[in-house]
């Protein structure tokens, strides 16, 4: 099976069923099934070959549905890229894979006639909502989305791929600044999917509602799992107007919720949130960061008729564990055990598997669902994907510190490298360093992670300014936000008259917090 199977087959069994609400639009699967063949067919005319990368650099919308499935379709691999990266990541990217092409808006027009020289790879750019008439793009190898669909036919386009052909590529950030694009097959998405929708227990008559950033495997996996059990997926843009979504999900008779930690939080500080009757919500699922216990019964309480699932997952293998929700009352803090089709184990620094309970050690998954690598990155590959229990696999060693209960119940400690796990998204330090470096006034810069109850863990910056330079915490927050994508802004910002270095030059941060 393709992960674009999970579309044709849903349009097959329920062609004029919903599958779609969105900013005001409603469509049916044949309706979605049909916009992806013209996508796929459009995409094949502009000379996109089986296993070549097509960039989405979108927010939540119809139109990155549509793209995600014709992509598939055409039998090439997509990556949704975060739309409020900036031109240097965006670019770096883009080369990095060398993506074929781009779908985009209006507003990204000058960031990417900005990066189109830096590009080289870069062949056309389509446009949901047209092109301005300057620009580096010339009118041939730019495209409006609608004249894109339009000059091609809805019939489905020949099948290419098999199950270990690539089907997307997720940039991630790494401990060198430069980010890795984790390269999945669709067996791998395949396989997380089937065994994400067999714990949830969905069924056809589910109604997902999705606020989560499709570029964010958390949020694209709710569109895929929709399409796999023929339910309907309620895709918002973010969570920025709480009532807003609450309202939709009375409207919609939403039966299933994603959120994060940071969703949690400001839901619960509503005040009137306990006066809702949620009655049609059957589910609530967290990952990303383990909620605090509080939250947990606090949760419960304002959605009394909803199963809350607590996760762990990484991008590298999508899920790795859930808690069975009738274990929440006996160990609110653990992510529970490793999900259906895969096995998940601990082990020492010598490489040797823990037997001991309670006993902490590096967490590795095997299963199907695992990547098959970063894109083009032997070295960073061989870090984390090793020799397995048999000749013929490897498996992946997360790099995240686990201890395991008598009963097989996982209880995360914490990373064994610097990356800093924030709202469910990897932040390199180096890379906010970087940035901070770029700053005029600054002489040296260091970030780490603090303890952070609602995100998992803050970005907090450590500035020390060059002699003279009036500095403040808001020209850090101001740059900040012009150059990094949202979750990796500082949350906190401490001035230093000096850092401790260690004897190669490198700033020691052991004793940061």
């Amino acid at each position: 099976m393709l992960v674009d199977d999970f579309l044709t087959d849903s349009a097959r069994r329920m062609p004029g069923k919903v599958a779609l609400v969105c900013e005001g639009s409603r469509l049916t699967y044949r309706e979605i099934d049909d916009l992806a063949n013209k996508m796929a067919n459009a995409l094949i005319d502009s000379g996109v070959e089986r296993g070549d990368r097509v960039a989405i650099f979108l927010d939540n919308s119809v139109e990155t549905v549509i793209s995600i499935s014709g992509i598939l379709k055409a039998g090439a691999v997509f990556l949704v890229v975060n739309r409020t990266t900036k031109a240097d990541k965006l670019s770096f990217i883009l080369n990095n894979c060398r993506a074929k092409g781009i779908i985009s808006d209006r507003n990204a027009a000058n960031l990417l006639s900005s990066i189109a020289s830096d590009t080289p790879d870069l062949r056309f750019l389509v446009l949901k909502d047209g092109y301005p008439e300057n620009g580096r793009f010339h009118s041939e190898h730019c495209f409006s989305l609608q004249e894109f669909l339009d000059a091609a036919p809805a019939a489905p386009p020949p099948r290419k791929c098999i199950s270990i052909d690539l089907a997307s590529i997720i940039y991630t950030s790494g401990s060198t600044g430069y980010p890795k694009g984790v390269t999945l097959t669709h067996l791998n998405m395949v396989t997380a999917a089937t065994s994400i929708t067999q714990y949830l227990e969905n069924i056809p008559s589910d109604i997902i509602l999705n606020v989560l950033p499709l570029s964010f495997d958390y949020g694209l996996y709710q569109m895929l799992m929709a399409f796999k059990i023929g339910g309907m997926l309620v895709l918002e843009r973010s969570f920025t107007y709480p009532y807003k979504v609450i309202n939709l999900m009375l409207q919609e008779r939403v039966t299933g919720f994603p959120g994060v930690p940071t969703i949690f939080s400001i839901l619960l500080q509503l005040e009137d949130i306990r006066k809702i009757d949620f009655k049609d919500l059957r589910y609530i699922t967290n990952t990303g960061a383990a909620l605090p216990v509080d939250h947990i019964r606090r949760i419960r309480e304002t959605f009394p008729k909803a199963t809350l699932y607590s996760m762990y997952g990484l991008t590298e293998c999508k899920r790795v564990s859930y808690l069975p929700p009738e274990e929440l009352d006996r160990r609110p803090a653990s992510v529970g055990k490793g999900m259906p089709n895969e096995e998940v184990f601990l082990i020492d620094d010598n490489g040797q598997r823990i037997a001991t309970p309670d006993t902490v050690g590096e967490l590795v998954v095997r299963g199907a669902n695992v990547m098959v690598g970063y894109w083009e990155n032997p070295e960073e590959t061989a870090k984390c994907l090793k020799p397995g229990l048999h000749p013929w696999e490897k498996v992946l060693y997360t790099g995240d510190l686990f201890k395991m209960d008598e009963e097989g119940f996982l209880y995360f400690v914490g990373r064994k490298d610097d990356i800093i796990k924030s709202r469910g998204e990897k932040v390199s330090p180096k890379e906010v360093e970087n940035v901070l470096h770029a700053l005029p006034g600054v002489l040296h810069a260091a970030v780490i992670g603090v303890p952070d109850e609602v995100l998992g863990q803050a970005v907090k910056a450590f500035v020390v300014p060059k002699k003279g330079a009036q500095l403040t915490e808001k020209d850090i927050f101001k740059y900040c936000r012009a150059n990094l994508e949202d979750f990796m802004v500082p949350k906190y910002v401490e001035f230093r008259d000096s850092l401790e270095q260690t004897s190669s030059g490198k700033i020691k941060k052991t004793n940061l917090k």
